[in-house]
């Protein structure tokens, strides 16, 4: 492996709980985001763009409690090109022990048309809110949203002008997934080259998958000269998403042969973190999404099985424990005890107090009492169900049975208990989860449209679990619920009323900034 020195380092600066949570649909609880940002620091990551600190209070809220938490991340709040942003920016970060603002505005021209400002006025607007965020803060960050279509000669005059304006990294947007690779490398090539004071800052590169080239143009701009890659856990984001970490971080690793860079990502605990973002935003991963997919590791060709049992090389170009995947799937089962479901764990990547534990053991049993064999994808389904945890939720199942018949309508009993109180209630229904939502619906009446039901067996078998993913939307809030069981319909039961309880969390927390919007 060809030695790296420390110029050779790369910052890895993960967006997921910014730009991630911005894909429709990933908006996660304030309790999630303190864990996903808990997991990030942990795992290494640099910089943690924590959110956007304006935009609502529950974002200012979860940058602030996450800057207080943080060990080693520097945590870093996003702020559009004015003085409010900039402050309310700063005020959710500034109890880090390393904080760092983040401000932008799009400078191509599609971008420049929106605030209707020159090319003078934005250069001004620029020197102004760059100056404004260094009086704050040591560490600012500033990009020039769209950069990948402004003129290259503006785009010289503006990053200059906010290098002299106190800025320490300099982020190159690609923010409609544009560009290619050799125009990525090129065009960080060019401005490190051109713009005056440019060796005195760090440049970063921030790629969007549009045309499925995120990865690609990242390392092409590292290789250019690019100190930090801005990315998210399993590519999560708008449209098609960003760069993902784990593709990133990987490729230096295996390929650091022809790419002497180096990270400060422990890999070993990428599948995990994977596995929970997937679970809190409600975007399962694709079966052959590289490095985290289910299929990744997975081998079904003959030539390909044949010659994996002589050299696991031949079709393998890093293990499966390099990411933290268990290199074996031993089957639990009823016998197995708390030891037994500890260590298998502990070999999925969860590491849980004994409480924890405990709670999980007994989950455990009552699938095992259910399902002969327990594989790892089942137990990966026991940590990732949303509903795990019910002793603070609005609203439990208690009990359902669905009568399903060749003709007519499917019927649905139901009782949930609300608030403590049960209520039983039988609804019909165009099919058993149908009827199973109707009857949810009466009980608990409420106008969230249901945008997504998904459902996805576990493992193989008719016994095996079902993963059931649902969103709702009201009034511009999103949720997610998820849930696992042998039982396709109570699975579906449980995560649609996971989801309402997110819900009614979410009510609760935007009420007193809408009262105070109102006032």
């Amino acid at each position: 492996m060809t030695k790296t020195t420390e110029q050779d380092r790369v910052l890895i600066f993960d967006t997921t709980l910014r730009d991630g949570e911005q894909s429709p649909g990933a908006t996660m609880t304030h309790d999630e985001k303190l864990e996903i940002a808990s997991m990030l620091d942990e795992m290494g990551v640099d910089i943690i763009e924590a959110g956007f600190p304006i935009a609502s209070e529950g974002d200012f809220e979860a940058v602030r409690d996450i800057a207080a938490q943080a060990r080693n991340a520097v945590i870093c709040g996003l702020a559009r090109a004015n003085f409010k942003d900039i402050d309310r920016c700063w005020e959710a970060v500034r109890h880090a022990k390393r904080p760092r603002i983040h401000t932008f505005i799009g400078t191509s021209p599609l971008h420049r048309a929106i605030p209707n400002l020159t090319m003078d006025e934005m250069a001004e607007r620029i020197h102004d809110t760059v100056s404004h965020a260094r009086n704050l803060c040591d560490n600012v960050q500033w990009s020039p949203m769209d950069a990948t279509r402004t003129e290259f000669d503006y785009l010289c005059r503006v990053i200059e002008i906010a290098i002299k304006a106190g800025a320490t990294t300099i982020n190159i947007p690609d923010t409609v997934g544009y560009t290619a690779p050799r125009e990525s490398a090129d065009l960080i090539r060019r401005l490190i080259e051109t713009v005056p004071g440019a060796d005195e800052v760090i440049f970063a590169t921030h790629c969007h998958n549009d045309l499925g080239m995120a990865t690609a143009n990242a390392l092409a701009a590292v290789e250019a000269g690019a100190r930090q890659i801005e990315c998210t856990i399993n590519g999560l984001g708008e449209r098609a998403g960003n760069t993902a970490l784990e593709e990133v971080v990987m490729a230096l690793r295996v390929r650091n042969d022809i790419m002497p860079y180096r990270t400060g990502i422990d890999t070993t605990k990428i599948m995990n973190i994977s596995r929970r973002v997937a679970a809190v935003s409600g975007f399962p991963v694709q079966y052959n999404k590289a490095i985290v997919g289910k299929n990744a590791f997975a081998h079904e060709s003959g030539i390909h099985q044949d010659g994996m049992l002589k050299n696991a090389e031949t079709f393998e170009i890093m293990r499966p424990e390099d990411i933290g995947l268990a290199a074996t799937n031993l089957v639990m089962g009823k016998h197995s005890g708390r030891a037994a479901l500890r260590a298998k764990l502990r070999d999925l990547g969860y590491d849980l107090a004994d409480n924890q534990l405990n709670d999980v053991f007994v989950r455990f049993k009552a699938l095992a009492d259910r399902k002969k064999e327990v594989y790892d994808d089942d137990l990966i389904a026991l940590m990732t169900d949303t509903t795990a945890n019910l002793a603070d939720d609005h609203l439990q199942v208690r009990h359902l049975r669905v009568v399903c018949g060749t003709e007519g309508p499917q019927t649905a009993e139901l009782t949930l208990a609300i608030d403590g109180a049960e209520k039983s209630v039988t609804a019909t229904g165009d099919g058993p989860v149908d009827a199973t939502f109707t009857a949810i619906k009466q009980l608990f009446p409420h106008e969230a449209r249901l945008a997504l039901y998904q459902v996805h067996a576990v493992t193989e078998g008719t016994d095996a679990q079902a993963t059931v993913s649902v969103r709702l939307e009201e009034g511009g809030k999103i949720v997610t619920g998820q849930s696992a069981d042998t039982d396709t319909v109570v699975a579906s039961a449980k995560a649609y009323v996971s989801a309402l309880n997110n819900l009614i969390v979410r009510r609760a927390k935007t009420k007193p900034a809408e009262a105070a919007a109102s006032a």
